[in-house]
């Protein structure tokens, strides 16, 4: 089985030499923007391109309003703090995810808590959220959402939309506004996705997307922050350029801020992506149907969109039966140059993570130690 997953990633892409895991494609405008961005000399945090690239992002996503940020991690840093997340809350989230998720928790001085996530959707699972919620939380006088074990604020919840599946996002806002607990996606890994023909990043009070080198478009290092909340958009476009008043020529500033806005050069390259987005899902959509063809005819399980979602299909992943098989696939591929990777440690089996109150894990154990994403870059054309 295990050469046979080698010889048919080899065949899609052509090549006996190493193919990573996922690597970006530079086949439009890019080099002529970046071309124009120096030719401006506007290549730091102001200029055409960042403006343009934040419209184009809020016209595709359907969403009122997109900032740019210098990382996908800067953009949920401050999401969470447009939700109000501040010192001593809580932030409801998976532990199945990526670091970056519970960093920007713990940049904002919160804590993280984790309930488990759902096989069909990789993503937060609205039934464990609801039954952590039932036990441990209550609404008391002053309007909050309270944890009765840790007596802190549960001020927001953060799900994400892993490998660009979809989550069930619709109802786990329905349970955080009956808990008046403030819904952040952690969109970065799903643009071009959608649940039930809305984008992800737009059903939340606020979003990050993520355009590091590895994602299907990318920047270089590159985010965006997502509301649909005008005040909050410019709070947002305020606190990430260090908080500085508007003048003509003094340097004064109403806050602490953060420097963390895109420069025009990163935006130039995402502007170029952009334009190739589409071409880019479609390729990867096809991807996933001769990879789920493979696998049905091997006994193996491929992981699908959710039932209502359309994914973007960004990292393709399969399901092994044991721990064994997965590490033996993972060695197996690696040594003969066919990049693979497990999904990442949960955040609960981390030493600065471990200490934090989770519910339940059982689907989150089962697919840290099964779960491998395979090749996924868009295919070139011969």
């Amino acid at each position: 089985m295990f050469d046979g997953f080698i010889e048919l990633v080899r065949e899609i892409y052509g090549t006996k030499d190493f193919i990573p895991l996922h690597e970006p494609r530079f086949l439009g405008n890019e080099k002529k923007y970046l071309a124009d961005t120096i030719d401006s000399t506007f290549v730091s945090s102001v200029g055409a391109y960042v403006d343009e690239f934040e419209k184009k992002i809020a016209s595709f996503t359907g969403t009122k309003h997109a900032i740019a940020t210098v990382n996908g991690t800067s953009a949920l840093h401050i999401a969470l703090i447009l939700a109000g997340v501040r010192e001593g809350d809580e932030v409801i989230t998976q532990s199945l995810t990526f670091i970056a998720t519970c960093n920007a928790i713990s940049y904002c001085h919160a804590e993280p808590v984790f309930v488990d996530v759902e096989r069909s959707t990789l993503g937060l699972s609205p039934e464990s959220l609801e039954d952590f919620l039932e036990e441990y939380a209550e609404i008391r006088d002053d309007g909050l959402c309270w944890n009765k074990v840790s007596n802190k604020p549960i001020r927001a919840c953060l799900p994400m939309h892993t490998f660009g599946h979809a989550t069930r996002i619709e109802a786990i806002n329905i349970v955080c506004e009956r808990y008046n607990i403030a819904l952040v996606e952690d969109a970065a890994e799903s643009l071009g996705s959608y649940y039930k023909k809305k984008h992800t990043g737009t059903i939340g009070k606020t979003a990050a997307l993520s355009f590091n080198g590895n994602k299907i478009i990318t920047t270089g290092g590159g985010g965006m922050i997502l509301t649909n909340d005008t005040q909050l958009a410019k709070m947002a476009k305020h606190i990430t350029t260090t908080a500085k008043k508007s003048h003509a020529w003094l340097f004064e500033h109403d806050e602490v801020g953060f420097n963390y806005r895109m420069p025009n050069l990163n935006a130039a390259l995402g502007l170029a992506q952009m334009e190739q987005l589409p071409d880019f899902i479609s390729n990867k959509r096809q991807r996933s149907v001769h990879y789920n063809q493979w696998c049905n005819d091997n006994s193996l399980e491929f992981v699908l969109e959710p039932d209502g979602a359309c994914s973007n299909y960004w990292l393709n992943s399969i399901i092994l039966a044991s721990r064994q098989e997965l590490d033996d696939f993972l060695a197996y591929t690696n040594e003969n140059r066919v990049m693979t990777r497990p999904i990442w440690t949960p955040m609960h089996r981390l030493p600065m993570f471990k200490y934090c109150q989770r519910n339940d894990l059982t689907m989150t154990n089962f697919l840290a130690d099964r779960l491998v994403n395979i090749p996924s870059s868009v295919k070139l054309s011969e």
